[in-house]
């Protein structure tokens, strides 16, 4: 989307409330200077009039990343159905500047995190019988002592065309399961040192930011990145299909899903990161790869209320189609190898995903921000 965005005065602007002398040949010519006048004024400045900050770089850019000046953009999308409701409706945003990662945490990233800190992911220890029951529905039985172990979930395709509303037929609880041994304990991470790391609940993402010396993004600054100063369009590269022209545009699921993946993008899992072309702002894989999380608590309804300078997200989260709706869910964004058209096409840059906090997956990275002070 484009970085910045016409003010509602100009864009609701008609013939009936402006002098009939403006619409001469020389009118014409005083309303375009008007219009390029304030435009360029929301080039730097909210709705409101609110300075947004530098649109250029404050300084030298901190290793692995990139500015994305502040601007005003249309956030969200009036698409609907299944995928995109939570994604309603199309609203106006402003954010501030900020710094952004080119690139996802890579495995060898947060090898370099855990040796310098020694620290230890969710899927690493042993979950409480508490964390369990909290997902489940009220009077389920709880599992036994010796399932309590270790572990994470891990994409596990069936051989044959399953039903859709039954996650469990892809999706498989593996003790021993974390970012080191992204498919069980009898994986490792040869060969995808550059690859996103993976299995990451939302503390472990938080932990390596404050060692890192950055934060993660806000929904509302993840999607305006996304969108890489693109206006309106479909994908964050633009209208073309995600294969159009026989060119491979990010790391999705082809084929039909979840048992055939043809694997046209050359990955059944993740894919090393930048290897698909970059956005606008040259941010790499801000569609599919791995899920990203954001600080946002996650609910379906946060854009009717959601300020428009800068939204934090709401002050708890709130999901109605779980069994209890209040369980700790986080915001997360970009999709992942997993997506399919044909099941989830929410790698599009309003698509909004959610996490419980606690739970990491074999899809499921972060990628970090920094304020420019």
């Amino acid at each position: 989307m484009a970085r910045k965005i016409k003010s509602n005065s100009i864009v609701t602007a008609s013939k009936s409330n402006i002098s009939p002398w403006l619409w001469g040949t020389g009118g014409l010519l005083i309303v375009g200077l008007l219009l390029v006048a304030l435009i360029g004024r929301s080039e730097s400045e909210g709705e409101s009039g609110e300075d947004l900050g530098p649109s250029e770089p404050p300084g030298p850019a901190p290793a692995g990343m990139v500015w994305i000046p502040g601007g005003t953009f249309w956030m969200g999308t009036n698409e609907g159905g299944r995928l995109f409701a939570d994604a309603a409706p199309v609203h106006q945003v402003s954010v501030s500047g900020f710094w952004m990662d080119q690139y996802e945490v890579t495995n060898r990233q947060y090898a370099e995190f855990v040796a310098a800190t020694g620290y230890v992911t969710v899927a690493e220890k042993a979950p409480s019988l508490e964390a369990i029951l909290r997902n489940l529905p009220p009077g389920t039985p709880p599992p036994p002592a010796e399932k309590l172990v270790p572990g994470s979930l891990v994409f596990t395709p069936p051989s044959e065309a399953v039903p859709w509303n039954d996650v469990s037929q892809w999706w498989t609880w593996v003790p021993g399961a974390c970012w080191k041994h992204p498919e069980g304990p009898a994986s490792d991470l040869t060969g995808r040192e550059d690859h996103p790391v993976v299995h990451i609940a939302y503390e472990d993402a938080v932990a390596y930011c404050r060692w890192a010396g950055k934060r993660l993004p806000t929904e509302a600054e993840w999607e305006f990145a996304a969108r890489g100063g693109l206006s309106g369009k479909t994908y964050v590269w633009g209208d073309e299909e995600p294969e159009a022209g026989g060119i491979c545009r990010c790391n999705k699921w082809q084929g039909d899903f979840p048992h055939h993946n043809t694997q046209q993008d050359g990955y059944v899992r993740t894919a090393p990161v930048g290897k698909y072309p970059p956005n606008g702002y040259g941010l790499y894989d801000m569609a599919g790869n791995v899920w990203e999380w954001c600080s946002d608590w996650y609910t379906p309804d946060y854009y009717r209320i959601s300020p428009k300078r800068n939204p934090q997200g709401p002050a708890s989260s709130y999901d109605p189609n779980e069994p209890n709706p209040f369980l700790p869910k986080r915001v997360q964004r970009g999709g992942s190898f997993l997506c399919s058209d044909k099941f989830c096409s929410r790698y599009k840059p309003a698509g909004r995903g959610k996490g419980d906090i606690d739970t990491g997956l074999s899809h499921l990275g972060f990628r970090c921000v920094r304020s420019p002070n």
